[in-house]
């Protein structure tokens, strides 16, 4: 959900405002790539050709997926991942599974609590491990590695981008929020899908990458 709604209108001026406030070159060619998408979502055939993407790409890094018409009470249970959402949805919990460690990766909403579309929450917030700062931390990390990897295949990345609320204090924290973010992504080694191909470096994060996964971090 949007926090702070910005009318069609005035968006092209806002995001002006937020580029003009990245002081670094990786920021700006970041949020370059991102403005480059479309701000609305996908619908139709484009939109499950996007899933299916996604999906391929989830199973890419080693994520297993639970059939078409599961009964998944959570987005990841610790073993497979809810396919049947949205692709924007799939390449986030992706995000998760990628700044995960091992442990993690094998517990319920990677041991974060419940997300928007978790539909056991009691379940979810008995599972979290993480301190509320750092599922923060996290929650921001996989936010924005997983809008990066909608702009590296051509999705809708500044949609998500707006609905995740990137430009929430624009004159004031979301440019830096912005830039320590995408600095912080561009430290560990993450686990890569090979889809995502050299797009993902362009940016200037994530570099170096070779074609199928990199190894992960523990």
């Amino acid at each position: 959900m949007i926090l702070t709604p910005i009318p069609p209108d005035r968006l092209a001026t806002a995001l002006d405002r937020f580029a003009a406030r990245l002081d670094d070159p990786a920021a700006r060619d970041a949020f370059a790539s991102i403005r480059a998408t479309s701000a609305e979502r996908a619908a139709g055939t484009v939109a499950e050709e996007h899933r299916q993407q996604a999906l391929a790409i989830a199973r890419d890094c080693g994520m297993a997926v639970h059939a078409a018409g599961s009964q998944c009470r959570f987005n990841w249970d610790g073993a497979a991942l809810d396919g049947d959402t949205e692709a924007y949805v799939i390449l986030h919990e992706v995000a998760h599974f990628a700044l995960a460690t091992p442990e993690r990766r094998r517990m319920v909403d990677f041991g974060l609590g419940p997300g928007p579309d978790t539909r056991d929450r009691a379940a979810a917030e008995r599972a979290a491990v993480l301190p509320l700062d750092a599922r923060e931390d996290d929650e921001a990390a996989a936010s924005l590695l997983g809008i990066l990897w909608e702009a590296a295949l051509g999705q809708p990345a500044l949609a998500s981008f707006l609905d995740q609320n990137w430009l929430e204090g624009l004159d004031r924290s979301a440019a830096p929020h912005f830039t320590a973010v995408l600095r912080r992504l561009s430290q560990p080694e993450l686990l890569i899908p090979a889809q995502a191909g050299s797009h993902l470096s362009a940016p200037g994060i994530l570099a170096g990458m070779g074609p199928g996964l990199r190894r992960d971090h523990g």
